[in-house]
């Protein structure tokens, strides 16, 4: 696969275990038991995805994911307890793609790293440039103020362009395709991280919430992305 993923968590069993599980897959895995070791290992070499701890000494997982989002786009999977509700939103909210509880399942695990994977390699390819000399470089989608230059992987707020993670441009992207149309929180997460939905109103409604932050002038009162209480979201469409 040439995939690496680094590992990061102060607990060596549950390193151990989860670096055991991927090399299974065929994947290559670095590990790192605290903050300031992983932002170290994710500098000196070629990181596709971090598996992170929340509780951690040094450096915890939360401040640690701000630090990865100022240098990386790439994806971050906070590894959180039950008890830690609202560190998970929190995370979220700060730029990670998705959560898995402990314990953990070894098949989901398994699943949530392929399903992140897939979508960041995606956008890397389609955004690069050098993988898109054949396309049309007018691919775009118009909807007002806004233009997603699909080629590019990029969104335009006014002209100015403004940084998505892969997730929050995936979700964009669905919602830009089909303006006026309202998808719910479960179709969102099936079509986007492409697995089976359970109970993702709270993992959506954090990436919808990020991503009105970064496109609405005033994200309380949002002009494109809006909220269909009780059923779902929508791209408004403008001219």
């Amino acid at each position: 696969m040439n995939q690496t993923i680094l590992v990061v968590d102060d607990d060596r069993e549950i390193v151990g275990a989860i670096k055991k599980l991927l090399e299974m897959e065929g994947y290559q895995v670095l590990t790192a038991y605290d903050g300031l070791e992983s932002l170290e290992c994710m500098m000196d070499e070629d990181v596709h995805l971090i598996i992170l701890d929340i509780m951690m000494p040094k450096l915890n997982g939360l401040a640690t994911l701000m630090k990865i989002r100022e240098k990386k786009n790439i994806p971050v999977l906070l590894l959180s307890a039950k008890t830690e509700e609202s560190d998970k939103v929190l995370g979220l909210s700060m730029g990670a793609d998705d959560y898995i509880e402990k314990p953990y399942r070894p098949a989901e695990l398994v699943a949530r790293v392929k399903s992140s994977l897939r979508r960041y390699l995606l956008w890397s390819n389609q955004a690069n440039p050098a993988n898109a000399s054949a396309q049309d470089p007018k691919n775009t989608i118009k909807n007002g103020g806004l233009e997603l230059n699909l080629d590019e992987k990029q969104i335009y707020v006014d002209g100015e362009a403004v940084k998505l993670t892969p997730t929050e441009y995936k979700i964009l992207e669905l919602l830009m395709k089909h303006p006026g149309r309202v998808f719910s929180a479960e179709e969102i997460y099936e079509r986007v991280w492409q697995e089976q939905a359970y109970a993702p109103e709270n993992t959506v409604m954090v990436h919808v919430r990020r991503i009105r932050e970064k496109i609405e002038i005033n994200p309380k009162v949002p002009k494109y992305l809006k909220v269909v209480w009780g059923i779902g979201y929508k791209m408004e469409k403008y001219r």
